[in-house]
């Protein structure tokens, strides 16, 4: 490539080549690797944690999800062992743990929403599997040669059921079913945990002289069941877990840039940079598990794109270990007009092509002010039609969601209980303001979620500007709490699909082949179709 790009340059005479082909090279030292090998006064620009990745001997940085998955999260399910739907002594719904803003909260609406709603009945009882049984998980099956040459490696690894059955599924609706009703028929042979880049290499190389296949694993929230082990699948499948490649290797202050492994979650990352005064204002829904390879490897959306861009906004720089080779640019710069942009088809290939390593990215300040907000609309159609005219004006702000009114009332389900008698009369002035006063019908009304982030003052501005434009729709601001409750709870609606009540609803209507709405996505599915699985991040079990 930079040999025609010489030639082109040179005006195709020979005594010309060595020249332009001289200025690239220039101008490519300039560009290429990391700022330290750029200029002197570069050092300033690299973090405190720096470091590089120099073979396996070298210890990530602590993270927030162990090696040892299973220790912390759930072997059958979403998220956190400690956190789940239950039902107390008292008959009513609670969340457990500490982790979240519902956490050791009651909530004293869900059983009544879910028997309406959903039809489950507490009365209808199925056993799922609680443990994982060892027993019946798919022998591994690994070439001695192999591992002898991976032994050579000193790259950790492990043949374990449970590590094995912790990196065979992602988070699809029917994947959870097979754990919670049975087993995979095939799962990864073994589990590697390369320590850098060169690792990655070393893997890839290995498996391609045994002839092995090589699923890359990240933070195992995949929804496109690329984390499936074909059943027919003869050779041995590694999985190969990116999480101890977790480092932030460099930043660049001056062009608000940073080089990152790619097995480092979303919280960890977020956390890193934060020490440094940075961000990235990446937030997908699964960001508390979630790495930043998948989101390359997934093409990736946060929920404050809107101000910070979706991955493909953000990355600057990829490089990828395939078994022709390592494939990265030949410099870091946020845009090249030569030819076709090789980010693009590794962006959303889900490992198919290769393992993405280390990761280069944009990065802001910390915004000064942030501030949550939210805004009930008459019906849906007020509400689409504001937003539009929010889009067309340009003024959306970091986060904006519009949920119909079927997602609205499963948002009031999930509301505590009261502190105060006080609490509790002002919540009922505000319902007789709106449905009464206002005249909101309490079964057409929807709600948008807004989040604004940035300069305080220029916050204020745009949240009037914002609400301005809401007004002339019908729209009435519903306040701050609500918005800040309903962008909070879209960490916590994921873990209701372990909830007992749902599992017993799919139990008790496996027969009723009907179209049903999920509530959270509003998406018609067809019980029992596995053709039209729950893409959402919900995943209701009925709507298997």
């Amino acid at each position: 490539m930079a040999a025609a790009a010489a030639e082109a340059a040179a005006g195709g005479g020979p005594g010309s080549q060595p020249a332009a082909q001289r200025r690239l090279r220039i101008l490519s030292g300039h560009l290429r690797g990391s700022p330290a090998s750029r200029a002197p006064e570069a050092e300033r620009l690299l973090s405190p944690s720096q470091c590089r990745a120099g073979g396996a001997a070298e210890r990530p940085v602590a993270s927030t999800i162990p090696k040892k998955r299973q220790e912390i999260l759930k072997w059958n399910g979403w998220g956190y062992n400690d956190s789940k739907f239950i039902f107390n002594k008292k008959g009513q719904a609670e969340f457990t743990g500490k982790r979240y803003r519902l956490s050791g909260m009651v909530l004293p609406v869900l059983k009544e929403w879910m028997e309406k709603s959903l039809g489950a009945s507490l009365e209808h009882k199925i056993t799922s599997r609680a443990f994982l049984n060892t027993s019946e998980v798919p022998p591994s099956i690994v070439n001695e040669e192999f591992l002898q040459d991976l032994r050579a490696t000193k790259i950790s690894y492990s043949q374990e059921a449970e590590d094995r059955v912790f990196r065979a599924h992602g988070h699809c609706l029917h994947e959870i079913f097979v754990l919670r009703e049975g087993m995979f028929k095939r799962i990864p042979d073994i589990v590697v945990w390369p320590g850098c880049h060169d690792d990655v290499v070393k893997i890839v190389e290995l498996a391609c002289k045994h002839n092995l296949c090589i699923i890359p694993f990240g933070g195992g929230t995949s929804v496109s069941s690329a984390l499936e082990c074909p059943a027919d699948e003869r050779r041995t499948i590694v999985s190969l877990d990116t999480s101890q490649m977790n480092r932030i290797l460099w930043i660049d202050e001056k062009n608000l840039t940073a080089h990152i492994e790619a097995g480092i979650i979303g919280q960890d990352l977020e956390r890193q940079l934060g020490e440094s005064g940075y961000c990235t204002g990446h937030e997908p829904d699964s960001m508390e598990f979630s790495s930043l390879g998948g989101w390359v490897a997934t093409r990736a959306s946060g929920m404050k794109k809107n101000i910070y861009g979706n991955i493909e906004d953000l990355v600057v720089h990829i490089k990828m270990v395939t078994p022709r080779g390592v494939i990265e640019k030949s410099c870091q710069v946020p845009r090249m007009s030569t030819g076709p942009d090789i980010h693009h088809f590794i962006m959303g290939s889900e490992g198919t092509l290769g393992v993405v390593t280390e990761v280069t990215i944009k990065i802001r300040p910390i915004p000064e002010y942030q501030k949550y907000g939210s805004v009930v609309f008459p019906n849906f159609d007020r509400g689409v039609a504001c937003l539009r005219e929010i889009a067309k004006q340009r003024c959306a702000p970091a986060s904006i969601r519009l949920v119909d009114n079927a997602q609205f009332q499963f948002g009031h389900a999930l509301k505590p209980q009261v502190a105060s008698i006080f609490t509790s009369f002002l919540d009922g002035l505000k319902k007789f303001y709106i449905t009464k006063f206002k005249g909101f019908d309490p079964n057409e009304l929807c709600v948008a979620t807004l989040l604004f982030e940035g300069d305080r003052e220029k916050v204020l501005q745009h949240e009037k500007q914002v609400y301005d434009i809401a007004a002339k729709f019908g729209g009435l601001a519903a306040g701050e709490d609500n918005g800040q409750r309903g962008y909070m709870l879209t960490f916590v609606i994921a873990y209701l699909r372990g909830y007992r009540p749902l599992q017993e609803c799919k139990g008790k209507n496996s027969e009723r082949m009907q179209r049903k709405r999920c509530p959270v996505c509003s998406v018609f599915h067809l019980q029992g179709d596995t053709d039209l699985r729950c893409r959402c991040m919900c995943l209701f079990l009925f709507c298997l």
